[in-house]
């Protein structure tokens, strides 16, 4: 086989140096999926499925579809090595109503491969989450728990100390990983201030023990951005958008102005 036939079976311009291997392994990048049709599933995992590791239907959307169509997705997922779980919003909804059980026998159901276990909108005492983990776990499922509160009052409430708490008791109980909120603006929440700028001392202390199993919220480019130059290419990021997964792939690979000889 000669050089332009070993090209064919690879990445376009894959003889470039940055491109596809970095020495340290990508990140995880967490997608959000708020309602994409199959068409559009198939071709993002045509586009973009090798720099795809999760797919969260975002808060409670799997529960307006019919659960046929959420099949032939979350094994378009699978078949792709993608993990696709519901939003946190619906777990968060199935407890309050007193339904965890049906929540996570449905969940298998449908094919999906996790599940997020957070406190965003409602108040889950913290034998209760512990105990959500465990399950989850033990039915098989990954799990990604998620540290902040929807509504920015009360996450400006919730201190450093409180959240690294949260997040150590979270990966001692089972979770995977743990996400650090910051919604679908990235706006006055978790680690950004109102202008979506990173609050560099909270990242600090949040990131003082390790981003191995930290998934920083990051929807706005500057965010990520920020984060690859600060941590490389390694940062797991979540939160973003169907449309924005090969241009983050960019960022982290250096094939993007903000990232040239600097990743």
């Amino acid at each position: 086989m000669n050089f332009k036939e070993e090209l064919c079976l690879k990445k376009a311009y894959a003889f470039l140096k940055n491109t596809p291997k970095t020495p340290t392994p990508r990140g995880k990048t967490m997608m959000l999926d708020k309602g994409l049709g199959l068409n559009e599933t198939e071709d993002l995992l045509a586009t973009a499925g090798d720099y795809l590791d999760y797919a969260k239907f975002g808060w409670g959307t799997a529960a307006t579809m019919d659960r046929a169509l959420i099949q032939q997705k979350t094994a378009l997922y699978q078949a792709a090595g993608v993990i696709a779980y519901p939003g946190g919003t619906l777990l968060e909804v199935a407890l309050m109503n007193g339904q965890f059980g049906e929540f996570l026998t449905e969940t298998k159901a449908l094919g999906f491969g996790g599940v997020e276990v957070s406190d965003g909108s409602t108040v889950i005492a913290p034998s209760t989450r512990k105990q959500v983990i465990q399950q989850a776990k033990d039915a098989g499922l990954f799990v990604i728990s998620e540290v902040g509160k929807k509504d920015p009052t009360l996450d400006h409430k919730l201190s450093i100390h409180t959240r690294l708490i949260q997040i150590q008791t979270d990966l001692r109980n089972g979770a995977n990983y743990v996400i650090i909120e910051a919604r679908e603006a990235g706006k006055n929440i978790g680690i950004y201030d109102e202008g979506g700028n990173i609050i560099e001392a909270e990242l600090a202390e949040l990131t003082k023990n390790g981003t191995d199993q930290l998934i920083f919220e990051a929807p706005l480019k500057s965010q990520q951005v920020a984060l690859i130059r600060q941590f490389g290419v390694g940062i797991n990021l979540g939160n973003i958008a169907s449309n924005e997964v090969t241009a983050l792939e960019t960022l982290r690979r250096g094939l993007r102005g903000d990232t040239v000889g600097r990743v």
